[in-house]
Order: structure tokens, then sequence, then C-alpha cells
């Protein structure tokens, strides 16, 4: 009895090896295959990567969304996947929310901006492949003006423009121009990281949320005892975020940010709805004084393929802090259709010097128009600003 015990007791732990070697065989291949998948998109000069059970893997690659010639993930291979790449600080917040976001870092192939969460009750899981060095300026075919935009001394920088405008990559390649040329100390609050950022001339900081500290609230409380010139916010999301921003320009640092709007004249308004009726005459004041550019962005199709940005550029000019102070927001993109002389431009008047240089074709500038009527009569020679007459009114 004791012999077959004994026999008993090695079998049965000789199959729990083996299973723990399966099952460890099994993650091996499924973060194999993931891979493999990321792999792809960025070899393909992909951006994003959307994984759901049951359908295909689609991968968005010069701003059209593509299914991967790949099988399609069933429930188990994905939460498997999930189980392995998801952090352990995330997992809380993930059960009380149904959504994270983190980093990943895939060896070999790159970094990305992760983020998990729950549609009809499955799980979901969305890519952004970032690079670990930011393109510069010039390499992102971006105007000179942002050049000397990021070497203001003061005040508030906001990049603006809808998901996948590339926002966070111009705010990195401004970062960059001024680790490059200027000595700074730049401290990052970001909800992940997005680019590694390396020391140059400038000494620089990035704090994740959830891993460097517990929140946006938390990190910016903290910020300005950290002796920063620069202070770099992911994402404005809120009056807390914003005041923060405000108080900092205040004291004179440079802060730079992003907002999700359409256009750089509803960058003003879209602040002022953070904060309670009572408060925005007050906070449009501080604006008006701290306000440096707000820089909007559009990703067209270039002719012979890839994407290029058009930038809608508005400059804090004397002319705009009055507009701004007297609460005239409706007369903004006036302001910028006759601000070329400063260095601003409308949507349109970016398009159209693309269509000039012959990187856009007049289809897709059209598309992307905000107002197409007008972008058809400069294409044929014809323009009519209302701009003057409109400002002075």
């Amino acid at each position: 009895m004791i012999a077959n015990a004994e026999e008993l007791e090695q079998v049965e732990e000789a199959d729990r090896w083996m299973a723990a070697d399966d099952s460890h065989r099994a993650n091996e291949d499924t973060l194999e295959s993931f891979h493999r998948i990321l792999r792809t998109v960025v070899e393909a000069d992909g951006s994003d990567v959307h994984i759901k059970a049951g359908a295909p893997v689609k991968a968005r690659i010069h701003s059209a969304l593509t299914a991967l010639d790949c099988p399609w993930p069933s429930r188990e291979w994905l939460g498997d996947l999930i189980e392995q790449i998801l952090p352990a600080h995330s997992r809380e917040r993930f059960g009380q929310t149904g959504q994270v976001d983190f980093s990943y870092l895939a060896p070999g192939i790159g970094r990305f901006r992760a983020n998990v969460f729950r549609q009809r009750g499955e799980r979901c899981v969305a890519m952004r492949y970032v690079k670990n060095r930011a393109p510069s300026l010039e390499q992102l075919g971006l105007p000179p003006v942002l050049e000397r935009i990021a070497e203001s001394e003061r005040g508030i920088i906001l990049i603006a423009g809808t998901t996948g405008s590339g926002k966070s990559t111009t705010m990195a390649a401004m970062i960059e121009h001024i680790n490059d040329t200027q000595a700074k100390n730049i401290i990052t609050l970001e909800d992940p990281i997005e680019f590694v950022l390396e020391d140059n001339q400038c000494d620089i900081k990035q704090r994740e949320v959830g891993v460097d500290t517990p929140s946006f609230a938390d990190g910016l409380k903290a910020v300005l005892r950290q002796d920063p010139d620069i202070i770099l916010i992911g994402e404005m999301r809120d009056a807390t975020s914003f005041a923060a921003a405000l108080s900092a320009a205040d004291t004179g640092h440079l802060v730079f940010s992003t907002l999700h709007v359409g256009n750089a004249a509803q960058a003003v308004g879209r602040a002022l709805d953070f904060f309670k009726a009572e408060e925005r005459e007050q906070v449009r004041r501080q604006l008006a004084a701290n306000l440096r550019a707000v820089i909007c962005q559009r990703m067209v199709r270039k002719r012979e393929g890839g994407i290029t940005p058009a930038l809608e550029i508005l400059l804090n000019t004397v002319t705009v802090r009055k507009m701004i102070e007297q609460n005239r927001l409706e007369t903004l993109p006036a302001a910028i259709e006759t601000g070329t002389d400063d260095g601003m431009q409308t949507f349109n008047q970016a398009l159209l010097k693309l269509v000039q240089t012959g990187l856009v074709s007049e289809e897709e500038a059209m598309a992307k128009a905000s107002n197409p009527q007008a972008l058809e009569m400069n294409l044929k020679g014809i323009f009519l600003t209302s701009g003057a007459r409109i400002l002075g009114g």
C-alpha cells in the first residue's frame, strides 16, 4: 500500500509538472502570435491594432482600418493575452472601471500605448505604436513657427485635434526641439507615457499615472515643488488639470498639453466648459493672459502614400488676447484668417499650401477642409475674405 501511495503521488506530481509545462508553452505561444501581429503592423507603418474575440484583427495603416491576414482570436486566447500583458497595478482599476490604459514594451518591436476595455461584456484590446524617439518637427513636415512657439519662456501651449490626429507626436517633437536647443528641467505627467524622452541638453523626468503617481491630481499638486521650467500634461481632462496649468503659467512656467477639439478657435471655449458658470469670467481672463498658442491638427493623405498633418494655428497676439478678454470668441476664426503675417493659418490655408506644393490632391484637401466651398474658390485663385470686415466690426 505504501509503495502504491508513493507511486500515485509521483504520478500526480508528474501530471502537475506536465500541466504547468503545457500552460507555460501555451503562454509562450500566445505572446509569440501576439508579437507577430504587432511586428506586422509596425513593419507596415501602421499606428493602431484592434483585437476582440471572434472577429478579425484589424490595424490602422495610413489612417485606413484594415483586417490582417491572421487567425481570428478566440475568447480563451484573448483572455490569456490580457492576463500576461496587463500590469499588476492596473488589474484592480480594470476590475472596477472596465477599462485601463498602460504601456507595453514588445522586445525587439517597440513600445505601445495599450487600452484594455469591455464591450458587451467581452474584453477587447486596442494598441497604439509609439516610437522611442520622437521625430523632429522637420521630419513631420511641420511649419517653422512651431519652433518659435516651443521656445516661449512661459504660458500655455495647447495641441488640439480629434483622436488619431497626431497631437502627442507633435507635442513630443516640440519637446525634443527644446531638448536639442535649451538647458531646461522638463517634467511630464502622462497616462501612459507615449514617447521615451532621453536627456540631451534638458533634464527630463517622465511620470506615469498609476506607476509613478497615484493620479493626475496628485501629480499636479506635486509638480511645482519639483523645480520645473517646462511641464507637460498628457491631456487636459477637467477643471483640476486646467486650473493647475493656469497656476503654473501664472508663476512663469511653460506648459504643454493636448485637448480634444475640432479646430483652434474652439479650444478656448472648450477650456472654459471645464469650469462652473460663475468661475468662467476669471478663468477667461487668466487664459487671455497666459495662452501662448493653440495648434490644431488634421491628418491628410499624401498623393504618393502615407499621411501628413494639416495645421490650424492660433497665436495669442494683442488682437486675440483682447478678443478673449472681451468674450468675443466667435471672432477668433477671423483673427486666424487675417493673422498670417504673425504665423497664424486656418485649415483651409494649410490645405491650400499642401495642394500647391503637390503633396496632397485637391480631392483630399476638399474632404478635410473646414469650408470646402471657400477652398474650391481658393484653388481657382479666388479669395474672398471676410476676416478684416469682421474684426473691424
